[in-house]
Order: C-alpha cells, then sequence, then structure tokens
C-alpha cells in the first residue's frame, strides 16, 4: 500500500535492540499532517493527496496559496508535499495522518535537499587527484585537460569541473523503520538521510522494497 508524510530531521542517534546491538538512527519528527487536497484521476490524471506540515503566518504566505488553504477552509500551513496512493477513498480534505502509518520492520524512501557546499574545486567535488606540489610544478589542484586544441577545439559535455556543490534532491532507498513513538511524534529509522538538522523530509513505501 502506497503511503506518505511529511516530517523535520531532529538529529542522529543510537539505540540498543533485545540483544545490546548498537543501532544507528536518525530521529524525524512527525507532527501531524493534514490532507490539503486530494487529486483524482477523473481530474487531475492520477490519484494523489497533498499534505501539509507546519505551522505559518498568514501574513508570510502569498495570495494564491492563501486562496488555496481558502477552498480547503484550513489553517496555512508551511510546506506541503504530494504523495500518490492508490484508493483515495480512505481520505478526505482536513484528515491527520499521523506517524502511525508506518510500523517497525517496515521498508521507506526518505527524499530530502542534502547539505549545501558552496562553490568547490574539482579535488573536493568530483574527488579528482591533485598535481605535485614540487619540483617546479605549477598545477595543483585545477581541473585538467580541456581536451585537445583544433580538434574538436571545444569541451566535452560532461567534464568535471568546479562548481556549486551539494543542495541537491536526493532520496535514500530501502531504509529500515526501527521504532515509531507516539507520544512524541517521532520515527526512528535506521542509518543516515540526507539534510542537515532541521531539514524538511519526505517519507513513503519503499518503491523497490527488499525483504
Amino acid at each position: 500500500m502506497k503511503k506518505g508524510i511529511i516530517g523535520k530531521k531532529v538529529g542522529m542517534t543510537q539505540i540498543f535492540d533485545e540483544v545490546g546491538n548498537v543501532i544507528p538512527v536518525t530521529v524525524i519528527e512527525t507532527t501531524p499532517n493534514t490532507v490539503v487536497q486530494i487529486k483524482t484521476i477523473e481530474k487531475d490524471g492520477y490519484n494523489a493527496i497533498q499534505l501539509g506540515y507546519g505551522e505559518i503566518k498568514d501574513k508570510h504566505i502569498n495570495k494564491p496559496k492563501k486562496g488555496h488553504f481558502s477552498k480547503a477552509n484550513l489553517t496555512p500551513k508551511k510546506h506541503l508535499r504530494e504523495f500518490r496512493v492508490e484508493n483515495i477513498e480512505n481520505y478526505k480534505v482536513g484528515d491527520e495522518v499521523k506517524a502511525d502509518i508506518f510500523q517497525a520492520g517496515e521498508k521507506i524512501d526518505v527524499q530530502g535537499i542534502t547539505k549545501g557546499k558552496g562553490f568547490q574545486g574539482v579535488i573536493k567535488r568530483h574527488g579528482q587527484h591533485r598535481g605535485p606540489m614540487g619540483h617546479g610544478s605549477m598545477y595543483h589542484r585545477r581541473p585538467g585537460s580541456m581536451g585537445s586544441t583544433s580538434t574538436p577545439g571545444r569541451v566535452f559535455k560532461g567534464k568535471k569541473l568546479p562548481g556549486h556543490m551539494g543542495k541537491n534532491t536526493v532520496t535514500i532507498q530501502n531504509l529500515d523503520v526501527v521504532k515509531v513513538d507516539m507520544d512524541k511524534n517521532v520515527i526512528l529509522i535506521k542509518g543516515s538521510v540526507p539534510g542537515a538538522k532541521g531539514a524538511i523530509l519526505k517519507i513513503k513505501s519503499a518503491v523497490k522494497a527488499i525483504n
């Protein structure tokens, strides 16, 4: 069954299983999400629900979004994400989606935006080797050959060069749900997930579940 929820990355810690093994986990806070919109095959061409997460003041949203929430008769939400579902009959606008839609042992995919590293050179960005640091060498951390001169006389597409690093949307697949704590509204996921502390994450059922 396809399902999903929006959460916020709190950080990483570790817990112990029944036999005392250490399990590194990422703590994701999932304050109850609100169903803001329902999309149907008849109207939109596919079945999906739009969830809202986090509170925001009216003065901080633009008119189109304000109209979107007014149509649904809901208070504005800071973050909106869409999730494909197989059966929309289980949802209606205004419903709350909580962390208990997932259970310990389930496989999930987590999507987030990686940490931004700013402008970086080829050594940090692409893992290239530097040139010799002595004996008169004047080529240390530069990107290397740009190609021959007359033919083809240009730089090939895909050449690894310095540039903006990080801040990419990345999905980590087939992560394990270790624990769901409804008292604290958190999900503990085995391993790391994209993003810095406080990053907004999209958690959904694994599309390539491996048993």
